[in-house]
């Protein structure tokens, strides 16, 4: 009976220091993603023609979590991705978040999930240990489309009357694509949900522009 309980703690000794392990690699994650969210929040009172300074001090911390990504990787034992996920998705979203804002930023493009994934340095085989759940690249085009609508405000204020125009035209466009989606997450449709108010705000300055005559 004894040997039989020593198993179980030995078990319990083994999830605990996975679990550490993991936890630093996330703790990781979860500064770069921090560092991304502070540098991009500067883009609010940036002018437009001076954004790409911000995108360039973005890019390389995106591409220093190829590191972390790998390292996750090769912690998470095979087949027990849904197990641990929890643990990175949050940080996770907000590195989303920023693939997806510096994507739009420099080309007026939706990154897609495998370009996301490839910015992280995530790669297909690692799909039962460490990637992108759908749903977490979900959240972090919500984000991106949260800020967006603080950015067509903060455009005028900063002068650039066409942003917000951009701006509607993506995020209507993002906003039907999600329609098409079969969302049964609960957090996720009521975010869904919040695109509504954040396109409202949008065509809010959009038409303040026209109606103003700031744009040709």
């Amino acid at each position: 009976m004894d040997s039989h309980w020593d198993y179980v703690n030995s078990l319990l000794e083994q999830d605990g220091e996975l679990r550490e392990k993991i936890r630093e690699q996330v703790a990781d994650l979860d500064k770069k993603a921090r560092d991304m969210a502070g540098i991009l929040d500067k883009i609010h009172s940036t002018p437009s023609k001076s954004i790409n300074p911000l995108l360039d001090a973005v890019r390389p911390i995106l591409h220093s979590c190829h590191e972390t990504s790998a390292n996750l990787a090769a912690i998470v034992p095979p087949s027990q991705f849904w197990r641990w996920k929890d643990m990175w998705s949050h940080s996770l979203r907000t590195v989303v978040y920023a693939a997806a804002l510096v994507e739009y930023l420099a080309s007026g493009s939706l990154i897609s999930l495998q370009q996301t994934s490839e910015t992280l340095g995530i790669k297909e085989e690692w799909k039962d240990r460490f990637c992108i759940a759908v749903e977490d690249y979900l959240h972090g085009l919500i984000t991106m489309v949260n800020e967006l609508s603080r950015l067509a405000v903060n455009s005028v204020t900063l002068g650039d009357y066409e942003a917000p125009i951009q701006i509607s035209h993506f995020a209507k466009n993002l906003f039907a694509g999600f329609t098409k989606l079969n969302l049964k997450n609960d957090l996720l449709r009521r975010r869904f949900d919040s695109l509504k108010y954040d396109l409202k705000k949008i065509e809010e300055v959009v038409y303040d522009v026209k109606l103003r005559k700031l744009t040709i």
